[in-house]
């Protein structure tokens, strides 16, 4: 989910929370090549070349890191941070240090819509995954500087983090927020949300899991609901079968205000995920 930049007329996040600021870049000290940018903090490619090369639904991008963002991502990543790296499954209960429901939040942007949900529902553990090393930083600054202590900060593949890396019915939800549109035809391969993609999260899902996705480009928005109500593991919590009002528990960022102001159109899917006579055969 991308997010517009913090102005300096803007001192506090909405939900309360400090921003940080102001934004000054960190600067660059030589290092050899090879070497992380920060080497406590998130790796540029943590599963590296132990998997198969395959369509990303992602592409990387470079933008500054304020010195707030860097301090956090130094401090906070060894506790706080994990890479996907796809060489161990994950103990979610000992990730959080409690017996918390665990949603995945795949893509965060700037983390700012993460925090106050996180601020609002301190008895749901967040996983938020993205790899904006910017808004990994801000986020781990935000649930520092507002005490959130029910927020991971996943940085790499949620392909390979779902597969490799989470057991079955381990997740109680997954958060899609404005994920990329890719919307020229020849890079549609490369939306996250396919019946591949909901087959692999279906396993990780508990039944009865919420699957929660929105997007401000409406033919992907069609796309996803075309998607998700054929595939058998998922049934829309609309009557109607089709797209439901944003639920407060969605906050609404500047970015998504911005987009409305311009005509955009925002539609939230709200998908539940369902047993199948496979799931019952093996419970």
């Amino acid at each position: 989910m991308s997010e517009s930049s913090i102005t300096p007329d803007v001192p506090r996040h909405p939900a309360g929370l400090p921003l940080d600021s102001p934004p000054r870049d960190v600067p660059r000290t030589p290092r050899s090549k090879g070497e992380p940018r920060f080497p406590d903090g998130p790796q540029p490619d943590p599963a590296g070349s132990h998997f198969e090369r395959r369509i990303r639904s992602f592409q990387p991008r470079r933008s500054r890191v304020t010195q707030g963002q860097a301090d956090a991502l130094q401090r906070l990543w060894p506790k706080w941070g994990l890479d996907i790296d796809g060489q161990r499954v994950l103990d979610l209960k000992e990730l959080f240090g409690a017996d918390l429901p665990v949603v995945l939040e795949i893509g965060f942007g700037m983390g700012e819509a993460t925090a106050r949900m996180a601020a609002e529902d301190p008895g749901t553990g967040i996983l938020a995954v993205d790899v904006h090393t910017p808004g990994q930083g801000n986020l781990l600054n935000l649930a520092d500087r507002g005490g959130l202590t029910n927020i991971r900060v996943g940085n790499g593949d949620a392909i390979i983090l779902l597969r490799e890396m989470l057991s079955p019915d381990s997740l109680d939800g997954l958060r899609v927020y404005f994920p990329d549109p890719w919307p020229k035809k020849r890079h549609h391969k490369r939306r996250l949300i396919q019946p591949e993609f909901l087959t692999l999260a279906a396993s990780r899902l508990r039944p009865g899991a919420l699957v929660h996705c929105a997007t401000d480009w409406e033919p992907y928005a069609e796309v996803m609901l075309e998607v998700l109500t054929a595939h058998p593991a998922f049934e829309n919590t609309r009557p109607d079968g089709g797209f439901a009002p944003r639920p407060d528990s969605r906050p609404l960022t500047r970015f998504e205000a911005q987009g409305v102001d311009k005509g955009h159109v925002v539609n939230d899917l709200l998908f539940r995920r369902v047993p199948l006579s496979a799931d019952s055969a093996d419970s």
